[in-house]
C-alpha cells in the first residue's frame, strides 16, 4: 500500500492506495523545499537588493503619502514576516511617512477583524492605519483604458498615493498564468466593472490564458498594464513551500522581479503529467480551500492529468461554502455545461457576468470529467455545481469506482493543486 496525506483545511486527511493501482504523486520541489536562510533573513536581503529599483528607504524619502497593497484573507501570504519589514525600510527613509496599509481584496468578501489579526498580527493592527478594499463601494478612480480596451478604475487610495507599494506572493495562476507582481493592483485593488471586463469569456478561453504562461497572455497584459499606470511602483513578493514558510524572496520593479520570482518557481513547480482514471488533488489546505469557488483552481492541475470521462477527487474543506453567489446560481439553474459555455462565448466583454471566469474553467474541467467532491459544504450546494458531494476518501473513491465500473481503476495524486505545473 501507499500511504498519502493530503492537506484538508488546517489538518490532513489520509489514504492507502494499493501499488498496482498507484500511478504517482506530482508534487512541485519546492514543496517540502527549505532555504538555507531563515524567512527573516530571505525578507531582508531581497529589501537590500532590489531589481530594477533603488531600495525602497530611498525610494521613500520625500514622500508623504504612502500606501501598502497587502494581501487579503484568501492569500496563504505570511504578511506578519514581509509587512513589518517593509514598513521599517519606509520609516528608515522616511520617518514622518503618513502610510496605509489597503488590502486587496479584489472581487472577494471583505476580510474580517479576526482575518486581520491572523494576518498582520495585534501589533500592527493596533498602530496601522489599514482600510480594506471593496471592489463594489470604495472611492474609485478611473484613470484610463487597458489595452484589451476596458476602464481603468482602480482604488482611490491607491491612484493618489505619492509612492505605491505592495506585498504578495508567487504561485501558479489558472489564467493570469502566476499570481504576484501586478496583481496586487489588478484585479486587488480595482473596480467590479474593470475585473469583469478583463476576465471576459474570451480572454479565459484564450490558449495563452493558462497556468505558467505570461508572454501573450492577455489577462496578464491588462493586469500588467493597469500596474504601471497605478503607479505600483515596488514590490516585495515571495514563493513559499507547503508550510507556508518563505523559501525565496524576491523585491524591486513590478515586472522585472516578478519575473525574478516566477523563474525560481518554474524551475522548482513544473512536473510530468500522469494520466491516471482517478485523479485524487486538493487546494493546498487552508487558507485556498475555503470554499468550492477557489477549489477550481486545483482541479485545473487534476483536469490536466485525468483521462477523458475518467474522476476527479477534489479534497477541500469549504468551510464558506460555494464561495459566490453567481457562481453557485449558474450551476444550479442550468444543467447543460455546453449551453452554458455557449452563453459565455456569446457574452460581450463589458457586460461579462460576476465570476463567469470561474464558472467557465469550472464548466470546462466538468466536461472533461466528473468530479467527486470531499468536503465540509452542504451536500445540496454541491450537487448544484454539478458534483456529486462525498465526506471521506474512502468514499469518493468507492463512488469514482462505481462510475468507471473499474474496481481497479489508477490513480494519481496532487497533494497541492495550486502549487504545481503539469505539462
Amino acid at each position: 500500500m501507499k500511504t498519502i496525506s493530503l492537506p484538508y483545511g488546517k489538518d490532513f486527511l489520509n489514504y492507502d492506495i494499493p501499488e498496482s493501482r498507484f500511478k504517482g504523486e506530482l508534487v512541485s520541489q519546492m514543496h517540502h523545499y527549505k532555504a538555507e536562510k531563515s524567512q527573516d533573513d530571505l525578507v531582508k536581503d531581497a529589501l537590500e537588493n532590489p531589481i530594477g529599483t533603488p531600495p525602497l528607504r530611498v525610494m521613500a524619502e520625500g514622500k508623504k503619502k504612502v500606501v501598502l497593497i497587502a494581501s487579503d484573507h484568501t492569500r496563504p501570504v505570511p504578511s506578519k514576516i514581509i509587512v513589518p519589514k517593509m514598513l521599517g525600510e519606509i520609516r528608515k527613509g522616511n520617518p514622518d511617512a503618513d502610510i496605509t496599509i489597503l488590502v486587496a481584496t479584489g472581487c472577494h468578501r471583505l476580510t474580517t477583524t479576526a482575518e486581520l489579526e491572523n494576518k498582520f498580527g495585534k501589533e500592527i493592527i493596533a498602530s496601522e492605519k489599514i482600510i480594506i478594499h471593496d471592489c463594489d463601494n470604495s472611492e474609485m478612480s478611473n484613470i484610463g483604458k487597458l489595452p484589451s480596451g476596458g476602464d481603468m478604475v482602480i482604488n482611490k487610495i491607491a491612484v493618489e498615493a505619492d509612492l505605491l507599494i505592495a506585498e504578495g506572493f508567487i504561485e501558479p495562476h489558472f489564467f493570469a498564468g502566476f499570481s504576484g507582481g501586478r496583481k496586487s493592483v489588478f484585479p486587488g485593488v480595482t473596480s467590479r466593472r474593470t475585473v469583469v471586463y478583463n476576465h471576459n469569456a474570451e480572454f479565459i478561453a484564450h490558449p495563452r490564458s493558462r497556468t505558467g504562461i505570461l508572454d501573450g497572455n492577455p489577462i496578464h497584459i491588462d493586469m500588467l498594464h493597469a500596474a504601471r499606470a497605478s503607479g505600483l511602483e515596488f514590490i516585495c513578493n515571495v514563493v513559499i513551500n507547503a508550510d507556508k514558510d518563505i523559501i525565496y524572496a524576491v523585491s524591486g520593479d513590478c515586472d522585472l522581479a516578478h519575473r525574478e520570482g516566477v523563474n525560481f518557481l518554474l524551475s522548482k513547480c513544473r512536473v510530468s503529467p500522469l494520466t491516471a482514471d482517478i485523479v485524487i488533488a486538493t487546494n493546498g489546505g487552508y487558507p485556498l480551500d475555503q470554499n468550492i469557488y477557489q477549489a477550481v483552481k486545483g482541479m485545473t492541475a487534476a483536469e490536466a492529468c485525468v483521462k477523458k470521462d475518467g474522476v476527479i477527487i477534489m479534497l477541500a474543506k469549504s468551510n464558506d461554502g460555494h464561495g459566490g453567489e453567481e457562481f453557485h446560481k449558474t450551476f444550479k439553474e442550468e444543467k447543460d455545461l455546453s449551453r452554458m459555455l455557449e452563453t459565455f462565448m456569446n457574452t460581450p466583454r463589458e457586460t461579462t457576468r460576476v465570476d463567469q471566469w470561474q464558472s467557465q474553467i469550472f464548466a470546462r474541467v466538468l466536461q472533461h470529467a466528473r468530479v467527486i467532491y470531499v468536503s465540509d459544504a452542504d451536500d445540496e450546494i454541491v450537487k448544484d455545481l454539478h458534483m456529486m458531494p462525498a465526506h471521506s476518501i474512502t468514499e469518493a473513491v468507492e463512488k469514482a469506482e462505481k462510475i468507471l465500473g473499474n474496481s481497479e481503476a489508477s490513480i494519481t495524486v496532487i497533494p497541492d493543486g495550486v502549487s504545481v505545473i503539469a505539462g
